[in-house]
């Protein structure tokens, strides 16, 4: 249920700075949410349906863009995208590795009237 308090604090943070550039209305905000972050966006949107009313945002289409995981071998750099949920390096077999892609959750843009 995480995805009611970060679709809250993105509504508030979407009409502030809409308010700020003196716009009339939200027109689409535009989401980036990484596939290890735990955002369900059915979910976002579902709730933005309900607190957005009666706000500068209700109406406005929400579009996400996913990124994928990228993982970074710590023993030879090389960044490359986990097959099978495997976790090794393709160049070397290590197992060492730091996630460099897919935790994002944050609002890139606005669409505003």
């Amino acid at each position: 249920m995480h995805e009611a308090s970060i679709t809250e604090s993105m509504l508030a943070l979407a009409v502030e700075k809409a308010k700020e550039a003196k716009a009339r209305k939200i027109a689409g905000i535009n989401l980036v949410v990484g596939e290890l972050s735990g955002v369900v966006p059915d979910c976002v949107q579902f709730y933005f349906d309900v607190i957005s009313k009666n706000t500068l945002a209700e109406g406005a289409k929400l579009n996400f863009e996913t990124k994928p995981i990228q993982i970074r071998c710590r023993r030879c750099n090389i960044v490359f995208a986990p097959s099978d949920h495997k976790w090794v390096c393709p160049e070397c077999n290590e197992t060492s590795v730091e996630i460099t892609s897919g935790q994002e959750c944050y609002m890139e843009s606005l669409e505003v009237e």
